[in-house]
């Protein structure tokens, strides 16, 4: 009995070894890597508050300089000395891999700063443009800023790859142990060591399959790990990592959408350039000839046909200056007298213009060459098609805060579907009708100039007419 005894006390003494052998091992295992998984989250968190208070910073020095107050350059100056503080965190981060990116970093964050400082001062020395120069300069260090920021994200994650394979393998070891454990203590301990076993490798393969669905760049599945342990811990902290890397990979595909609407802003500029030039072999020999003719003219007596020539002259002037240049509704509107007279001489009592204009509006600046295609359009619709001819009216009203500028007539109208492809731009002017600057690129000019969208709406009805309605902020956005 008492070998009996004795073999039964030293079987329950190694099982009971064994098993305190495997929970302090897991227990080890465990706090080993939520302490160095939480040193590299906190890595990660330090770059992305520096990220996030440079974005801060720009926010609040654009609110100082376009409202100074007390309250904001308070905020600015506090989130200033916060952004400094964490400078110096970025210094524990460095390690041999990383040496020259974040001292290259560091240095960008003291260029934003001194940028920032310079444009507070000029703006307290009451240099608005110069401080507003600095602070674009502050917003594109604050641009690189974003892009180191992830570039040394992604070299973290590069430098740690092993300690996630490194957990694999212990995962794969404590797999190993199980097995042998299972032939070691017979079948009196094997429920309870499966059970162990099972609630320890779990937990486990959910992470192991986490970090693989991670490293294939499977962001949008949630991690879910089913435990009340450490673990369970380990899984919510991999699950905030999954969503902070996703939200960095969306704010870089939004940045990507917008430089290429910026780039497709662009070419439609230089396209506007290029149609409005072409078919010209020499256009300002062509302007020349115009007011020599249009001196002839008037010399020889003929008054109408000089004004013709000089309208047509000076209207030739202002297309061959640059499309994307910024001048005032009163230009746009001077232009357009000359465009419709131009047209009346063509059409003569046929067509009617109407001005109802706030003296009060005009100096509001806007792109070049607005006006003139939305009348253009309406003239070749409105009043060409129809015999009797027709009225064309301008009205533009000073409100609170926008600018309401109506084009509208009496013609054919057009159908919603003729209204929906004009606006989307789908509906291609035919050649010889237009000056090269098609309504579609009015509105995005639009877009792009006042930074905002709605600008042109459109009221048709058939058979009664079109109104072109242009609501333009006086505050571009």
């Amino acid at each position: 009995m008492h070998t009996i005894k004795r073999k039964v006390t030293l079987l329950a003494g190694s099982v009971i070894v064994i098993l305190l052998t495997i929970w302090i091992s897991l227990t080890f295992f465990n706090r080993q890597t939520q302490a160095q998984y939480n040193v590299i989250l906190e890595r990660y968190l330090v770059l992305n508050e520096v990220n996030q208070n440079s974005q801060l910073l720009m926010t609040d020095l654009n609110a100082y300089l376009n409202q100074p107050t007390e309250m904001t350059r308070s905020e600015l100056i506090d989130d200033m000395d916060d952004l400094l503080q964490q400078e110096h965190n970025i210094l524990k981060l460095e390690h041999q891999g990383n040496h020259y990116p974040l001292t290259n970093y560091i240095n960008l964050v003291d260029s934003l700063i001194e940028s920032m400082n310079r444009s507070l001062s000029l703006f307290d020395q009451d240099d608005p443009e110069a401080a507003r120069l600095e602070f674009d300069d502050a917003t594109r260090i604050q641009n690189y800023i974003s892009e180191t920021t992830l570039g040394l994200l992604n070299q973290e994650l590069t430098t740690y790859e092993d300690f996630y394979r490194n957990m694999i393998g212990q995962s794969v070891k404590i797999n190993r142990f199980g097995i042998w454990l299972l032939l070691l203590l017979v079948a009196s301990v094997m429920l309870v060591t499966y059970l162990f076993q099972k609630s320890i490798t779990r937990p486990i393969h959910q992470l192991t399959d986490a970090a693989n669905a991670l490293s294939r760049g499977e962001f949008d599945e949630a991690i879910y790990v089913d435990s009340k342990d450490e673990l369970a811990f380990l899984g919510k902290t991999f699950n905030r990592m999954r969503i902070n890397i996703n939200q960095l990979i969306e704010e870089i595909q939004t940045k990507a959408q917008l430089e290429k609407e910026l780039q497709e802003n662009k070419l439609l500029l230089q396209a506007s350039q290029f149609r409005s030039l072409q078919s010209q072999i020499n256009p300002h020999f062509l302007f020349n000839t115009l007011n020599t003719v249009s001196k002839k003219a008037y010399l020889e007596g003929s008054v109408e046909t000089s004004d013709l020539l000089v309208n047509v002259a000076d209207l030739l002037r202002y297309n061959l200056k640059q499309v994307d240049r910024e001048v005032t509704l009163k230009d746009e509107i001077e232009v357009l007298r000359q465009y419709i007279a131009i047209q009346q001489a063509r059409f003569g009592k046929r067509l009617h213009y109407v001005e109802i204009i706030d003296q009060s509006a005009l100096d509001l600046p806007m792109p070049a060459l607005t006006l003139q295609p939305i009348v253009e359009n309406a003239v070749i619709h409105a009043i060409e098609k129809k015999r009797e001819g027709g009225t064309v009216t301008l009205e533009i009203q000073n409100q609170a805060d926008i600018i309401q500028v109506t084009i509208k007539d009496d013609g054919p109208g057009m159908t919603k579907e003729t209204k929906q492809q004009l606006l989307d731009g789908s509906i291609v002017p035919k050649e010889g009708h237009s000056t090269g600057i098609g309504f579609n690129n009015v509105v995005k000019r639009l877009k792009l100039f006042y930074e905002a969208d709605g600008i042109v709406t459109i009221d048709t009805v058939l058979s009664e007419g079109t109104a072109i309605h242009l609501t333009i902020p006086k505050i571009k956005g």
